[in-house]
C-alpha cells in the first residue's frame, strides 16, 4: 500500500511546483526533531522540570536533498551534549518513510500506531503516541487549509487525472480513486487546485 501512496505523491509532484509538499515535509521533520529533543532533554521548550538534563541552545542549518527539492532544516543545538537526527546519517533511506508519514496522516486519517512505526523507520526515538497524534493533526490542518484556500483569478484550463490507491474500509482493503485537479491560469502558471477521493474516476464523481 505504501507503493500506491508513493505513486500518488509522484503524480502530485509532477503537477505542481512542489512548494506545498516541501513545506509539509519541512514542517514534519522540524516537529519530529523537536519531539525527539524533548525526550532527550527530559522537558519540552519553556517547561520547568526536575528531570531536565540540559537546555536548547539555538540551531544550525542543514539541507536535505529529496525528490521534493531541497529542504532547509534547522537542527536543534544543546548547551551540553549534542543532538543529530538519525535520518540525516549517511546511508539512511529516510525519504520514503517521511513521505509515508505525511501520506498516512493525509489519506488514511490519524493512525497513531502506523505513523509511530513509520517514525521509527526514520531512526528516531523518544516520541510518544500523543506527540505522533499531534503531528498527524497538524499535517491534516495544513492540508485542509491548502485544499480550502480561495482561488483568485481565472483558470481557463483544467485537467482531472486519477491514480488508484488501496485503503481500509469497514475492515476490508479496497481500491479507490485519488483524483487530482490541476489548473493553468491566464499567466500560464500551473497549480494543483484540489484533490478528492472517490470510488472511481467516472464523470459522476
Amino acid at each position: 500500500m505504501t507503493d500506491d501512496r508513493m505513486a500518488l505523491l509522484e503524480q502530485i509532484q509532477k503537477s505542481t511546483d512542489g512548494d506545498f509538499l516541501r513545506a509539509i515535509a519541512e514542517h514534519t521533520l522540524h516537529r519530529l526533531m523537536a519531539f525527539e529533543v524533548d525526550g532527550l532533554i527530559g522537558a519540552s521548550r519553556h517547561e520547568r522540570s526536575d528531570e531536565r538534563s540540559t537546555y536548547r541552545n539555538g540551531s544550525r542549518s542543514r539541507q536535505l536533498e529529496t525528490r521534493l527539492g531541497t529542504l532547509d532544516l534547522k537542527i536543534p543545538k544543546l548547551r551540553q551534549g549534542s543532538y543529530f537526527p538519525a535520518f540525516l546519517e549517511p546511508r539512511k533511506t529516510a525519504e520514503k518513510a517521511l513521505t509515508a508519514v505525511i501520506q498516512e496522516a493525509w489519506i488514511q486519517g490519524v493512525s497513531t500506531r502506523k505513523v509511530d512505526d513509520l517514525v521509527q523507520a526514520l531512526g528516531m526515538t523518544g516520541i510518544s503516541k500523543s506527540q505522533v497524534s499531534a503531528l498527524c493533526q497538524e499535517i491534516d490542518t495544513r492540508v485542509l487549509s491548502f485544499l480550502e484556500r480561495p482561488l483568485d483569478g481565472d483558470w481557463p484550463y483544467l485537467w482531472l487525472d486519477a491514480t488508484y490507491i488501496k485503503v481500509r474500509q469497514d475492515g476490508r482493503i479496497v481500491s479507490i480513486a485519488a483524483i487530482i485537479a490541476t489548473g493553468v491560469n491566464q499567466d500560464g502558471r500551473r497549480e494543483i487546485l484540489s484533490l478528492g477521493l472517490g470510488q472511481s474516476e467516472a464523470a459522476t464523481f
